[in-house]
């Protein structure tokens, strides 16, 4: 068993695993409950990252050490691993695995009756997410291909460790990095007792295998299948009736085949078997044709790296460095030519139509002009008030105005209701994150900064396209 140290929480969480671990891997962390405490805002529903929502009596949640590194806590309810020798042995156990397709424990919390442990925090959302419910974005066969590849690797890993179970293997369970590269979520390796239901001979629904040939099903039909019904989604079909039409037809018929034939064998797997992991790996690192294409590139992510000052637009560079006065000449400059993108009729009838209430308008693009921003708010509201439809920058304007009379909730209010009008707009985006940014949620504000930079970037290729 490896050794631990306690850990404040303004210490450093340890960095990314490349490979498999070493002498030199950093110790397993004893946090203290009221470290993780501070951490999670006193597991504030707000931090809640699991996919449950909060309904699971095992929950995870984001948290923020004194150092702003981020981390990922799991609280265990107070009925699980009643035994605490148990719970530190098979801790330090899953600390101990270091690959780089799976998320490293760095740290547990045994007091009293309380259970956590503590992960990397992974920045881009599960596999569920980025595949289920990702309306303008169909996941791409090659990503697809990527990612089975990823946890079959990390899988092999944790057979070879002598892990012969996974707790709840999903989509859920699959996370992207700061890099967009898939990876599995360790806390699914601590499991208190195999309450695995399976009879001898029998295929087993909870087992590794057939779970993974649930995700196989998955990422085929980029639908979220209940291991229950995997089999039945794929028995007595082909391919070319359980393939994602949103693909439309983007895929190689026979890289398909060959993970089609691959999910019916794991949902087929019993017990009795042996794993196999390592002929798996083998069959989908055949099929990885895209291996010089960064990962976040291919999810449409905004890589962390990329998101520095020369990189963004003077806008994206003013919201940046939280410039507010910067951010009101551009706005100013910009006037209402955004607009004319989500107007349905002419922006001329829309600048003619009920004339006192433009000139409310126009007053409080005075006082936003005249940086009276008290002004311009009563001005905006009463105008927002009395049109059905009002569109984003008059919103754009009114938040900006929250900025500087230091209501950064209610410029963050009306940002949401500019994306609202206007899905794609970065202005909206910067100045959400902003808002964030005042309102101390650090985190929520770079992931929209990035999205903001992301929007910006499309919106210049299609004007340059067109």
């Amino acid at each position: 068993m490896g050794c631990c140290h306690s850990l404040s929480s303004g210490e450093v969480p340890q960095q990314r695993a490349h490979q498999n671990h070493g002498e030199g891997d950093p110790p397993l962390t004893k946090f203290s409950f009221s470290d993780l405490n501070v951490a999670t805002e006193n597991f504030s529903l707000k931090n809640v990252v699991s996919e449950s929502g909060g309904e699971s009596s095992n929950i995870v949640y984001k948290g923020r050490l004194q150092n702003h590194g981020l981390i990922a806590v799991k609280k265990f309810n107070n009925m699980a691993w009643t035994d605490p020798k148990t719970f530190v042995e098979k801790a330090h156990r899953v600390g101990g695995m270091k690959h780089k397709r799976l998320v490293n424990l760095i740290g547990y919390c045994c007091e009293g009756n309380e259970r956590l442990l503590v992960a990397e925090f992974m920045p881009n959302d599960t596999l569920a997410k980025h595949l289920f419910r990702r309306k303008n974005h169909t996941m791409e066969w090659e990503v697809r291909l990527k990612v089975a590849y990823s946890i079959a690797e990390a899988l092999d890993c944790c057979s070879s460790a002598g892990f012969a179970s996974y707790n709840n293997l999903s989509a859920y369970s699959i996370l992207f990095d700061e890099n967009g590269d898939a990876c599995l979520s360790c806390f699914g390796l601590m499991k208190e007792t195999n309450n695995d239901r399976k009879t001898a001979g029998s295929v087993n629904p909870e087992s590794v295998m057939f779970r993974f040939g649930t995700i196989l099903v998955d990422l085929l039909s980029g639908k979220p299948i209940p291991p229950s019904h995997a089999h039945d989604m794929i028995h007595g079909k082909n391919v070319a009736e359980l393939i994602d039409p949103n693909l439309k037809g983007k895929f190689s018929a026979d890289e398909a085949t060959i993970v089609f034939k691959l999910a019916f064998k794991c949902l087929q797997y019993e017990d009795r078997e042996s794993r196999n992991t390592k002929h798996i790996v083998r069959t989908l690192e055949t099929l990885q044709t895209k291996t010089d294409a960064p990962s976040y590139a291919m999810l449409e992510m905004a890589h962390h790296r990329e998101l520095s000052s020369n990189k963004l637009s003077p806008l994206g560079k003013a919201c940046l460095r939280m410039d507010l006065t910067a951010i009101h000449k551009i706005l100013v400059i910009a006037e209402y030519e955004d607009d004319k993108e989500v107007v349905e009729f002419s922006f001329e009838e829309w600048m003619e139509e009920a004339k006192d209430i433009q000139e409310v308008r126009k007053h409080g693009d005075q006082a936003f002009l005249e940086q009276d921003f008290e002004t311009a708010i009563n001005c905006y509201s009463q105008f927002i008030d009395s049109r059905r439809t009002v569109y984003p920058s008059v919103y754009a304007r009114r938040s900006l105005c929250y900025l500087f009379c230091n209501q950064p909730d209610r410029a963050l209010h009306d940002g949401m209701i500019a994306q609202e009008v206007f899905p794609d707009w970065p202005t909206a985006f910067y100045l959400q994150s902003v808002a964030l940014s005042k309102l101390n949620m650090i985190t929520d504000s770079a992931d929209t900064l990035k999205e903001a930079t992301l929007f910006e970037a499309k919106r210049h290729h299609r004007k340059q396209d067109s």
